[in-house]
């Protein structure tokens, strides 16, 4: 821990998000602080800004995957769902995606530094996670950990969405993860509160999924931070809302950067 100005102990937290296959800068993200907070989406499927990148290139290559950007970007889903079907075709689709995710986080759960916590994101795959988060890595979903003193609150996974990624929930059970966390300090989500401004993606041209759920419980328990990630380029990364610090932490994936919070 830090000093603080006074001399009393400080506590710093790094916290990241949308990791996406960044392992190298993964090893590296908890250096000067005394935790690590990841917020999911550690698995690279398809990167948008190098279609050359991720699970689906490497198994159609970057022609197809620069058709499926085209189209998901249009929000022509149900074209890139046929487009995708014809790909798959003949091909073992469960079987060739875990053997893909599962190479992914030996080295992304490898890249962990101690201590970890971390929640799902909403391409992550829950049930696997509990075979590669080693000792160091604390994995809290509806929970909560104290760290330094503060508690933080953790809520992983999407809404449903017409991507149809790996972890989307049923508004329902999302608000009762919200709930079980009860009030905290910090609350870490994947995903941002429902505020059209946090959850405009600027470069996707298009509003992201964001929880009134997330919302209503900042409104009603007023913690000090809320902290997220899931849109890469936000109209507006930082926000109050009452007397709550609203923090999209970043696109770790491209800066390689952690947030930093300091207590």
């Amino acid at each position: 821990m830090a000093s603080s100005p006074g001399g009393g102990p400080r506590t710093r937290v790094h916290v990241v998000s949308d990791v996406h296959g960044n392992a190298a800068d993964l090893a590296r993200a908890r250096d000067g602080a005394d935790a690590l907070v990841c917020l999911g989406d550690l698995v690279l499927f398809l990167d948008y800004a190098d279609h050359s990148r991720g699970i689906f290139p490497d198994l159609f290559g970057t022609e197809n995957a620069h058709r499926i950007v085209e189209l998901r970007t249009a929000r022509r889903f149900e074209e890139a769902r046929d487009f995708q079907r014809g790909l798959w075709a003949g091909v073992d689709r469960a079987t060739a995606i875990e053997t893909a995710v599962r190479k992914q986080y030996a080295e992304l759960f490898s890249a962990f530094p101690t201590p970890t916590y971390a929640t799902y994101g909403n391409v992550d795959v829950p049930p696997l996670w509990r075979e590669y988060a080693g000792p160091g890595t604390t994995v809290l979903d509806g929970q909560r950990v104290e760290i330094g003193g503060w508690t933080f609150g953790f809520v992983g996974g999407g809404l449903r969405t017409p991507m149809r990624t790996p972890y989307e929930i049923d508004d329902e059970e999302y608000a009762a993860k919200i709930e079980a966390v009860g009030e905290v300090d910090v609350l870490c989500t994947h995903i941002p509160l429902e505020v059209p401004e946090l959850v405009y993606d600027t470069v996707a041209r298009r509003f992201e999924r964001g929880s009134t759920a997330l919302l209503e419980a900042i409104r009603r328990t007023r913690p000090r931070y809320s902290l997220f990630g899931h849109v890469h380029q936000p109209l507006v990364r930082r926000m109050r809302i009452g007397s709550t610090e609203c923090v999209n932490v970043g696109h770790f994936a491209s800066t390689g950067r952690p947030w930093t919070l300091e207590f």
